[in-house]
């Protein structure tokens, strides 16, 4: 379904992408580290048949933007508190590593998963870090990565992340970085959109940006045009940093 064929939109979905779209941080850090608030993500990467980079990232992202609009993050909802203290709080995700039964694990905590063409990965309601379920904390943060594939031409009613390539970030990073990248494209959009893309499932592509494409897209942030992330500098990257920019399709 396009924007312009959205003829009603249900109130709680306006309600939850008007409180995404209202932004997020300004809360700062607590004075006790472990009343820092995160959303981890989990990644599913088996050891013998690993998933495609592109793949894993973009279900990645999609996990993020599909949790913050769920309806249980909204009004009334069972997961509403846990979200809103972390959104109105210095923002953060953690990507972990999972397979075999430590994946079937995490998907008991709770969450959303996605897959996208065999690549599964599971965005977990925020908390402190000081409370993360056990089962999570266990998992693995760094030390696996992946190849870059080249995974071909987009679809053209997709949102695209492109992830600054000269970066390096590392498949934990990027997936961290797509998931902020999602969730601000959602709230910039304007609410039809959004619902159209709620309707594909919030599914987009992720790609790399060499140089002179990372250029073109910088000029884009600029104008408008696209929207970046900037990174908080908290590992990887120099504060500061713009790691990914996210452009809606030009039908939209």
């Amino acid at each position: 379904m396009t924007p312009e064929a959205v003829t009603e939109l249900d109130a709680g979905f306006l309600a939850r992408h008007a409180e995404l779209a209202r932004g997020y941080g300004g809360g700062g850090d607590p004075d006790d580290p472990a009343l820092a608030q995160a959303m981890q993500m989990v990644l599913h990467i088996p050891k013998d048949d690993p998933p495609l980079r592109s793949s894993l990232l973009a279900a990645a992202a999609t996990s993020v933007v599909a949790l913050c609009l769920d309806p249980r993050v909204g009004a009334e909802g069972e997961w509403q508190q846990r979200y809103l203290t972390w959104k109105w709080s210095r923002i953060r995700k953690v990507s972990r590593r999972a397979r075999g039964a430590q994946w079937l694990t995490a998907e008991e905590v709770d969450g959303v998963t996605v897959e996208v063409d065999g690549a599964q990965a599971r965005a977990l309601v925020p908390s402190a870090v000081g409370e993360v379920d056990p089962r999570i904390r266990k998992l693995q943060i760094g030390g696996t990565d992946l190849e870059h594939d080249a995974p071909g031409p987009t679809d053209p009613d997709l949102p695209v992340l492109w992830v600054h390539a000269e970066l390096g970030m590392t498949v934990g990073k990027a997936a961290a970085q797509v998931g902020h990248a999602s969730m601000l494209l959602a709230g910039a959009l304007p609410v039809r959109q959004v619902y159209a893309w709620s309707l594909r499932g919030y599914r987009c592509a992720v790609r790399d940006a060499g140089p002179e494409q990372w250029s073109r897209l910088c000029d884009r942030v600029r104008d408008g045009s696209a929207t970046a992330v900037r990174d908080a500098g908290f590992t990887e990257v120099a504060p500061g940093s713009m790691t990914v920019i996210a452009t809606a399709p030009d039908r939209w």
